[in-house]
């Protein structure tokens, strides 16, 4: 039945895939189908009909498209009443802190879904194995284990280490202050197009080196290719997916074949050349490791900004305290990471049979780690459901995931998410949210689409030129 459902997509819709300059060769077309098949459609189907039978990961993949945290509230508490590790048809799903960080630290299990080699699924699989850019598969940091997860991590880890990022910080005001002037007080204005996605895209390009020239290319590419994340995509919606990470691997190409003729001081040339002198990097490799840094630099903050200003606009009693104390503004952006995460949920396979918080785990099993629901867990956090930017221990949320797979970037999205906020509230002192706002389709990445707003200026604030003279 599950191959006859994926032959039958492959032959009805292979011809509908293009290349640039063409259609795509029929195996290619093919692999497309299989991929999309075994990744999206069967997984898409298989959840579809368990969230109608009451499975907690067949309704958590159903219905968090578009909604809030808070929406999935209700269903993070019916996962939380079964116990620390409840049942779900491939494994179990956890919403408790301890279960949730012990998973994402255990040896005993590995980041990324793996067929069985000996099973027609694992041969099919690894016959559509896609070539390029996969951010959820091996060669990715998301996807692979030590030593090879220990050997990409080194190379870039030391720039984002709390001490370089906080050198950054002078250089981001100023970025941001630039963003703000550049947006007119007293007229509509989406504040995800303007600032929210633009202030992140630059602080991690000139990190990285990547041209002026390119970087709305690769905010666009980086935004259209994040549902790859997702399981259970359309054909429609793979599609464009794929043919974005197409696009972004051939941008890639062409830009570290650019800095090995001419190379710079940046984190892309160090890349290049540590590949070059014996970090033994394939090219596949190469791409993957920048890729992963490039689209992670940005992609976590894009999400912390737009939820920020969202959650202080519905609590004013808190955006006021900020006004008053602005010191609490890095303690602010963690419970925003806590409150709203920009991750929702993220997933490992067992490894070998283990037991996590006295749980017994069997090898292949998956286990699902609801990173929103262990940050509402009331065993860690007073009277959870509140937004409180006072909070003393929020910065005990798993937002940033936890083990050998923690967020890269996650030094530098908090310093941006303090600079970023701070700034954009001492400059506008009114923030009106008009209708109109519409979340992310994405399940996994947590964020908005659009965040429509008029804006009047601080009484600090000195107007910049382009609001004074615009007419």
């Amino acid at each position: 039945m599950a191959l006859t459902r994926i032959r039958a997509y492959c032959e009805m819709n292979h011809y509908t895939c293009r290349k640039r300059g063409g259609a795509m060769k029929t195996a290619d077309a093919l692999k497309r189908g299989v991929r999309w098949g075994l990744g999206h459609g069967l997984p898409g189907n298989l959840m579809r009909v368990a969230a109608r039978k009451g499975d907690f990961q067949g309704r958590m993949t159903t219905e968090a498209e578009r909604v809030s945290t808070q929406e999935l509230l209700p269903l993070i508490e019916e996962i939380r009443a079964e116990g620390t590790m409840a049942k779900w048809r491939l494994g179990h799903i956890t919403v408790d802190h301890e279960a949730v960080r012990e998973t994402l630290s255990s040896n005993d299990v590995h980041a990324g879904f793996v067929f069985e080699d000996g099973t027609v699924l694992g041969r099919l699989g690894r016959w559509a194995k896609r070539e390029g850019l996969n951010p959820v598969e091996a060669p990715s940091l998301l996807a692979v284990e030590p030593p090879d997860h220990t050997r990409y991590r080194k190379l870039v880890t030391r720039v984002f280490t709390a001490r370089a990022v906080e050198k950054l910080r002078v250089r981001t005001e100023e970025i941001a202050a630039s963003l703000l002037d550049e947006i007119p007080a007293g007229r509509p204005v989406d504040l995800v197009e303007s600032y929210c996605a633009k202030l992140p895209v630059e602080v991690i390009s000139e990190i990285l080196g990547v041209p002026e020239k390119d970087r709305a290319l690769v905010l666009k590419l980086g935004t259209l290719a994040a549902p790859s994340l997702d399981m259970g995509l359309s054909w429609h919606d793979f599609r464009e997916v794929e043919d974005s990470l197409d696009e972004f691997d051939a941008w890639l190409g062409e830009h570290l074949a650019e800095l090995r003729r001419h190379p710079g001081d940046d984190l892309f040339s160090q890349l290049v050349r540590a590949s070059d002198d014996g970090a033994h990097l394939t090219e596949r490799e190469l791409k993957a490791t920048a890729g992963l840094v490039l689209a992670a630099g940005f992609e976590t903050t894009v999400n912390l900004l737009g939820n920020g200003i969202r959650l202080l606009d519905e609590h004013p009693d808190q955006l006021q305290l900020l006004r008053d104390e602005p010191d609490r503004w890095a303690n602010a952006v963690e419970e925003v990471l806590r409150f709203d995460p920009p991750v929702l949920l993220t997933g490992r396979q067992v490894s070998r049979d283990t037991e996590i918080v006295g749980q017994r785990l069997k090898e292949a099993e998956l286990v699902i780690t609801v990173l929103a629901g262990a940050n509402r867990d009331p065993e860690v956090f007073d009277d959870p459901n509140r937004f409180d930017v006072r909070r003393p221990n929020a910065r005990d949320h798993v937002s940033f995931s936890a083990g050998r797979h923690y967020c890269l970037g996650s030094s530098l999205a908090r310093m941006e998410g303090e600079v970023a906020l701070r700034a954009f509230y001492d400059r506008f002192g009114t923030v009106r949210l008009l209708p109109g706002a519409e979340r992310r389709g994405t399940r996994i990445l947590r964020g908005w689409e659009n965040l429509p707003a008029e804006l009047s200026l601080s009484d600090r604030a000195e107007a910049p030129e382009v609001v004074r003279t615009a007419s």
